[in-house]
């Protein structure tokens, strides 16, 4: 007999050795808002048919917690496969990245252009598949048999991953006669995945999944047009160097090759932040101020300096200000629901101050420039002081640069706004995409880390709420961009997992973040490493690993 405690009810009891997850519901009858989906065990994700042997701390969870809806994604995404393979037996399903609230996928092989009617059929089978209950199954098999499964489905992708892993067993999961693989666990069946829907995007369709604050309901799909074209166009550049997975990226790592490829995937980027200072050029005499946006960790300060850089090369003199400078006094910073200050808010902005230097620089006046201290919560002014003329160009840089209320008394016709982002397009395979977000969370725990003074803990602690942040106070404004610069680098998490590894590994298991933390060693662990020798020192990449030409403040 051995000893569980449950954290949904807190209570601890002894169960015969062996016993499953889904018994232990049963017998304490717990019950949670929505169908439970798996568990945290010693704060590590379980399936529900994980069998406990020794004494654990078990927490329950369902599809508001970030896990749960992990599962549910990738359940349902296993789903849409199935329903593809079983209409379109000689086609290849891609799941993409996630765009205007959904999943973008593709169909490859088709005789005809995918039209709604090939949509709803897909659908209509989704629901009969959910119908059904039909278990979903994992084996656990030697890595050379299934890298011959998968060469018999014409799963190409994932036999080149599992080649490059040299892992001697791996997982492979069943739905019915559908076999996959994928990174994360499954929830137990099908019936579990009654709310999502496909609609017809571009080329391709969108997987609509429910909101995780509100399952019941769907996320509304939000049309986001250069968002698309964004990954459309990285998507062009895997083309360009012939890597459109972790699979592809490895092969060419133990090939010696990888050098070839950072140097192209650096020049794909300079060629790009040209393309934006050429469109600021053309409009010289109108634009006086380019504001620039993104999320944590998406490489917009580097940007902003290489932009810059380009800017000069082209006649323009530009002078650079930082919104975090603009920081209200501490004790006039609005505080969230906790109680806490609340730095993300635009509140927490002198916006009358930064709007009247602005007006002020545009009138030809000398204006002084404040600073900030994050020590003292306070304003100060240093004597530097800043005074432009007709062939100046203002950029200004901060979260919330892009929302129109940040500068009111500015004229539209004088602005260019720029939306940075780490939009990453390559996937582990074609069914396991790589979130955007990760990439970003991974670079923001080496900067952290290494340059801040916090621990992978501290970082994956305050994640959930730099988020939240994210979706009340930039993605709303990003389709309002005139153009988008997409920061991901097709290498940079072979260069990033050198770093990442050893701060991911320091979190241990009585912590609530080992989960989160063993979920990102799993990701990583499919990477082989890049050597970061040959990056140049003006990469996006060098605001994180250090050894940057530019300096940061």
């Amino acid at each position: 007999m051995i000893k569980i405690k449950c954290e949904n009810n807190q209570i601890a009891k002894t169960y015969k050795f062996g016993t499953r997850l889904h018994e232990i519901i049963k017998d304490q009858k717990i019950k949670l808002d929505y169908p439970i989906l798996g568990a945290l065990v010693n704060n590590k994700l379980k399936e529900l048919s994980y069998r406990i042997f020794k004494p654990k701390t078990i927490k329950f969870i369902d599809i508001t917690h970030p896990d749960g809806m992990r599962m549910y994604v990738r359940s349902l995404s296993f789903i849409l496969i199935k329903a593809t393979k079983e209409l379109f037996p000689n086609v290849i399903l891609t799941i993409e990245h996630s765009v205007s609230k959904g999943y973008f996928c593709e169909i490859k092989g088709l005789d005809k252009e995918l039209s709604i009617e090939m949509v709803f059929k897909i659908s209509n089978r989704m629901k009969k598949i959910i119908k059904k209950n039909i278990p979903f199954k994992r084996e656990e098999i030697l890595t050379e048999d299934a890298i011959k499964l998968f060469e018999k489905n014409k799963f190409y992708e994932k036999v080149k991953l599992l080649k490059s892993r040299k892992s001697l067993y791996t997982s492979i999961y069943y739905l019915g006669d559908q076999i996959d693989y994928f990174y994360g666990y499954l929830v137990p069946s099908t019936g579990y995945l009654k709310v999502f829907d496909i609609v017809k995007y571009y080329n391709g369709m969108l997987l609509m999944v429910p909101k995780r604050s509100d399952p019941v309901e769907l996320e509304e799909l939000i049309l986001q047009d250069k968002m698309f074209e964004i990954f459309r166009e990285y998507k062009q550049w895997g083309k360009i160097l012939n890597v459109e997975s972790i699979g592809d990226i490895n092969e060419v790592v133990q090939k010696g090759n990888v050098g070839e490829i950072l140097k192209i995937a650096e020049a794909l980027h300079e060629k790009k932040v040209v393309q934006i200072a050429d469109k600021i050029y053309d409009k010289k005499d109108k634009i006086k101020v380019v504001l620039i946006s993104g999320p944590s960790s998406s490489g917009k300060t580097s940007f902003t300096k290489r932009l810059a850089v380009q800017l000069k090369v082209a006649g323009l003199k530009p002078v650079q200000i930082s919104l975090d400078n603009y920081f209200v006094d501490r004790e006039h910073t609005p505080r969230d629901e906790k109680g806490e200050y609340d730095f993300e808010v635009l509140e927490a902005l002198d916006i009358k101050l930064f709007n009247n230097n602005l007006l002020d620089l545009f009138n030809g006046k000398e204006i002084k420039l404040p600073k900030f201290s994050f020590e003292t919560g306070k304003k100060y002014y240093n004597h530097e002081t800043l005074k432009i003329n007709s062939e100046h160009i203002i950029l200004v840089e901060g979260i919330h640069a892009l929302n129109p209320e940040l500068t009111p008394r500015i004229a539209p016709e004088i602005k260019f706004e720029i939306y940075v982002s780490a939009l990453t397009q390559l996937g582990i395979d074609s069914h396991n995409r790589i979130p955007t977000t990760d990439n970003r969370l991974i670079r923001r725990l080496i900067r952290d880390y290494r340059y801040r003074g916090y621990s992978g803990i501290d970082t994956l602690k305050r994640w959930q709420s730099v988020r939240i942040g994210e979706e009340k106070n930039i993605f709303p404004y990003q389709e309002e961009a005139d153009v988008m610069f997409n920061s991901a680098l097709l290498f940079e998490l072979g260069v990033l997992k050198k770093y990442a590894v050893p701060i991911l590994s320091e979190i241990q298991e009585n912590y609530s973040e080992y989960a989160e933390a063993q979920r990102l060693l799993k990701f990583l662990s499919y990477i082989l490493p890049v050597p970061e020798d040959e990056i140049p020192p003006t990469s996006i990449l060098r605001e994180f690993l250090g050894g940057s030409s530019f300096k940061y403040d």
